[in-house]
């Protein structure tokens, strides 16, 4: 039973809304053990729509479709649909009761154009929206489903999540899809690569292996597929040690984990105090730390000394430390991080100096170079980082370097 999604509206096509449901949708149906073969996107019109759905069905088994099905003028679907199926639309009393139902609990008046919603073709099966007015409708012809769900995300994820996917795992029960997400921080995914070459030569048939790189981190996902989940499990457990022992230094989480999550146990689990001060990630480090629920119990605070004369007087880096070695250096970046640790009565502090660019650099200082420091008490580390020419990367790989080496130090504790 391959997959396939359709998403339906001119908005995906445009940008003007990101396609979130397809994301979602290839989410749950891997987790219930359906492999996604194609994922496509198509305007509001019949024409679209039931070409698409004509291709779809050449490939796959079970189509997923979303969007169009509201009341308006623009959602054609349930036409389309009625086309491709060869049949017509019918009342569904109780669509039409649901429909009623929600009016009500709303206080709001019910128009001929919200009755409509209740007409669906007559050889689907519905599926009740208790979320909206649009119902959900799931057809099967010749071994072949189609479901179309309305496009509103927490409509249609109620019925994937309650309806659709319990019913699609009764009658698919031979089949599991597994992954686990190792994330490395460090190494590039051409040198993680040459390091775990071996390793990944001698994975069993039935595991397969992903490079996900995105700035500042590589996602190491191993995906397994096959009738035992027990035995699956197993597998990728007992690969997932070798990985580790390959490269233990660069491995700081697995799955959905992010480093500021992490870092964040680690200092709960100590009682251990974090602040920042920070100048090239102007907050976002801060940004980063905070958006974890529960954070005020291990962070301080955060100095934003973007000007040498805020490093000065809050962070009391000397000027005639600022004139021998400049703003981006190992002996400023270790003061701040220090003084931090004082100003802000914190165990530790993250200090970050640098040219995120586009402009600002020189021929011994490009852009991209930056400096990151971690003080503990009195003691401090720091980090020359040499990262390209794009700001908003430069920044993003900043912070996610300067977490991973709280991360390594506070583990050394």
């Amino acid at each position: 039973m391959d997959a396939e999604i359709i998403t339906i509206g001119d908005e995906l096509l445009i940008g003007q809304v990101i396609n979130t449901n397809a994301a979602w949708m290839a989410e749950r149906l891997n987790e219930a053990g359906i492999a996604v073969k194609q994922i496509s996107v198509v305007s509001d019109t019949e024409a679209e729509i039931s070409r698409i759905l004509a291709d779809a069905f050449g490939r796959s088994g079970l189509i997923l479709m979303t969007g169009g099905l509201g009341p308006t003028r623009d959602d054609v679907t349930k036409l389309a649909l009625c086309h491709y199926f060869q049949t017509g639309m019918v009342l569904n009393e109780e669509v039409l009761e649901d429909v009623r139902a929600l009016f009500s609990r709303r206080n709001y008046p019910l128009t001929h154009l919200n009755q409509q919603q209740a007409m669906v073709p007559a050889n689907a099966t519905v599926i009740r929206n208790p979320n909206g007015t649009a119902p959900g409708l799931w057809f099967e012809q010749d071994g072949h489903i189609c479901i179309a769900m309305p496009g509103v995300p927490f409509e249609m994820k109620a019925m994937v999540d309650d309806q659709i996917i319990p019913e699609l795992k009764r009658r698919r029960k031979d089949q599991y899809i597994l992954h686990r997400t190792v994330l490395t921080q460090g190494l590039g995914e051409s040198f993680l690569s040459e390091i775990i070459s071996g390793w990944e030569d001698r994975l069993p048939p039935f595991i397969s292996l992903a490079y996900l790189p995105s700035p500042g981190v590589v996602r190491l996902r191993m995906s397994a597929k096959g009738p035992d989940e027990a035995a699956l499990k197993e597998a990728l457990e007992e690969e997932e040690q070798k990985l580790r022992s390959l490269i233990p230094q660069y491995i700081w989480g697995y799955d959905r984990d992010t480093l500021e999550e992490v870092v964040g146990r680690l200092l709960t689990d100590k009682g251990l105090s974090l602040s920042t001060a920070e100048s090239c990630t102007g907050g976002f480090l801060a940004h980063k730390i905070t958006s974890v629920p529960g954070s005020s119990a291990y962070f301080k605070g955060s100095i934003i000394a973007y000007a040498n004369e805020l490093k000065r007087r809050f962070l009391w880096v000397d000027e005639k430390i600022l004139e021998k070695h400049g703003t981006v250096s190992r002996e400023v970046v270790e003061i701040m991080a220090l003084h931090g640790c004082q100003v802000m009565s914190s165990d530790f502090c993250i200090a970050t100096s640098g040219i995120a660019g586009p402009s600002g650099g020189s021929p011994e200082k490009p852009v991209g170079t930056v400096w990151i420091a971690v003080a503990f008490r009195e003691q401090v580390t720091s980090k020359l980082l040499h990262l390209g020419d794009q700001r908003d990367r430069n920044i993003t790989r900043a912070t996610l370097a300067a977490l991973a080496l709280l991360r390594e130090l506070i583990t050394q504790l």
